[in-house]
């Protein structure tokens, strides 16, 4: 038994809790504080977890402590359930999910030796399917980590990183997702530039997007015989077909420069937003 308390009910604490109710969780092992009682209503009746307007009964007895609140008041908020943290019959993992909110930060406001760990994770965790970074502070064991680790693979991918490595993360995952609706609208209005509705158009750019994204993941699940997109893009490319003509324009107009300035300058923010 996992006892995991969530700070915040907001779309991030919502997807981890319904996440981890749908693998199996018992909703009596989760207590999730937010100020808001009606939110916290709508919870306790869509999951039938323990609720509080207050942090700190989240953090009583709490083995994973989530803090999914956002990233400028992340910090009072540890700082407030210190104590109970403290108290606690065993070591509470402490989590955060705000972007630059930094492990040494953490440790600074929680009990000495407090296992802190900082995810990184990404939207398309609201739909089980997200993408999520975590590293851990000096007091994180491996058993730490694996730990946390599980409980975001609830919502999705999760991997163990090193904390230099997060700021990179949030330029691939972090943000990536804004990259794919970027490209899939432009797709959209080209398509109605070429005749189509632009419900139909988007009908079919969504769901190329889905397949596409659906057939790279097999191949991420499968290390020894699945292809990766180099391999599924040279695959669907015939030699002077429709596919290569396609390609061969969005590479004339730069599109690999674009992504490396683009996320170049989103690694480059999350390191401001860290100082």
């Amino acid at each position: 038994m996992t006892r995991i308390g969530i700070i915040g009910g907001g779309n991030i604490g919502e997807a981890l809790l319904s996440g981890l109710v749908a693998k199996g969780t018992d909703p009596s092992d989760i207590t999730v504080a937010d100020r808001s009682e009606q939110r916290l209503g709508l919870l306790e009746q869509r999951y039938g977890v323990k609720t509080s307007v207050e942090a700190t009964d989240a953090a009583e007895d709490a083995d994973v402590l989530i803090n999914c609140v956002k990233p400028d008041v992340a910090l009072g908020v540890f700082e407030s359930v210190s104590d109970v943290v403290d108290a606690n019959s065993s070591a509470t993992i402490a989590v955060s999910v705000a972007a630059g909110v930094t492990l040494e930060a953490m440790e600074s406001v929680l009990p000495a030796g407090t296992p802190v760990v900082r995810v990184m994770p990404n939207t398309p965790m609201l739909v089980g399917k997200g993408t999520s970074a975590l590293a851990g502070g000096r007091a994180a064991e491996q058993s730490h980590l694996e730990l946390v680790r599980d409980v975001f693979a609830k919502v999705g991918r999760a991997v163990i990183v090193k904390e230099k490595d997060i700021d990179a993360v949030t330029a691939v995952s972090g943000s990536g997702p804004a990259y794919f609706f970027l490209v899939t609208e432009a797709m959209v209005d080209a398509g109605v530039n070429l005749g189509l509705p632009r419900v139909l158009a988007e009908e079919l750019a969504v769901s190329t997007a889905e397949g596409a994204a659906a057939m790279m993941a097999a191949g991420l699940d499968d290390e020894e015989n699945g292809d990766g997109p180099v391999d599924l893009r040279a695959k669907v490319s015939s030699p002077g077909g429709t596919t290569s003509a396609a390609t061969r324009a969005l590479e004339e107009n730069g599109i690999r420069t674009a992504f490396f300035r683009a996320m170049q300058a989103c690694k480059d923010r999350s390191i401001e937003l860290g100082k």
